[in-house]
């Protein structure tokens, strides 16, 4: 069984503070002093020291004169406020009125800017223009697309396989149709009365031979591009 490699320490120490724990205690604990007793309100939460009331006297800083405070005196200036207004409005261009719209029969106006009624999206210099994210993704997806089919083609001439061409699979198409015709054919041509077990076999042959000739042609229909193994 496990026995800890402390063990020897452990007995060491209970063995030499033995003799103090015999009074159910330590020999010697210092006694309480009969002045720290307990007193009322002593354990409920205390609030923080009271400011000053020379603090609490000031009073902020205000960014308007006061009224005992006085102007400086004496400051004039030789400008022309008349003629200067003048020249700047003959001179000045004329304040283009801004666009608004009314939507109501009392007239009440609106901005045309943030109304949403002018097309501002559309004149955005990027407006039409295919995202760089998407150009990149739509890169990725091919070169993705090349890798895979070069790996396939790798695959399948290690297997030795060989791709249907496209006449290939359109003669090989008709030539299952062409048999499914013929096998249908057959199958319209049996009778009506079924009563014997030879032509319930031969139906039942006719039928599978129909359905396997139906999945071929789906399956051929679906995929463009089949592979056969090399004989």
């Amino acid at each position: 069984r496990y026995i800890s490699t402390f063990r020897p320490s452990v007995k060491r120490e209970a063995e030499k503070n033995k003799a103090q724990w015999k009074t159910m205690g330590p020999a010697k604990v210092a006694v309480p002093s009969p002045k720290n007793f307990l007193q009322k309100h002593s354990k409920e939460p205390k609030l923080p020291a009271r400011k000053k009331e020379q603090d609490s006297k000031k009073l902020p800083a205000l960014s308007v004169p006061r009224r005992t405070d006085h102007p400086v005196m004496g400051i004039q200036s030789k400008k022309n406020f008349i003629n200067t207004n003048a020249v700047a409005a003959i001179t000045g261009l004329p304040k283009k009125p801004q666009p608004i719209y009314v939507d109501r029969r009392q007239g009440d106006k609106y901005l045309l800017e943030t109304s949403g009624l002018v097309p501002k999206y559309i004149k955005k210099k990027d407006y039409g223009v295919t995202p760089k994210y998407v150009t990149r993704r739509n890169e990725e997806m091919k070169r993705a697309q090349k890798e895979y089919e070069a790996s396939i083609l790798e695959h399948l001439k290690k297997r030795a396989m060989k791709r249907l061409s496209d006449e290939e699979r359109r003669s090989l198409l008709q030539g299952l149709k062409k048999n499914w015709e013929e096998v249908y054919r057959e199958f319209q041509g049996l009778s009506v009365e079924i009563d014997t077990v030879p032509k319930k076999i031969y139906k039942e042959k006719l039928e599978s031979q129909m359905k396997q000739l139906e999945h071929d042609i789906e399956v051929i229909e679906k995929h463009k591009v089949i592979y056969i193994a090399n004989e």
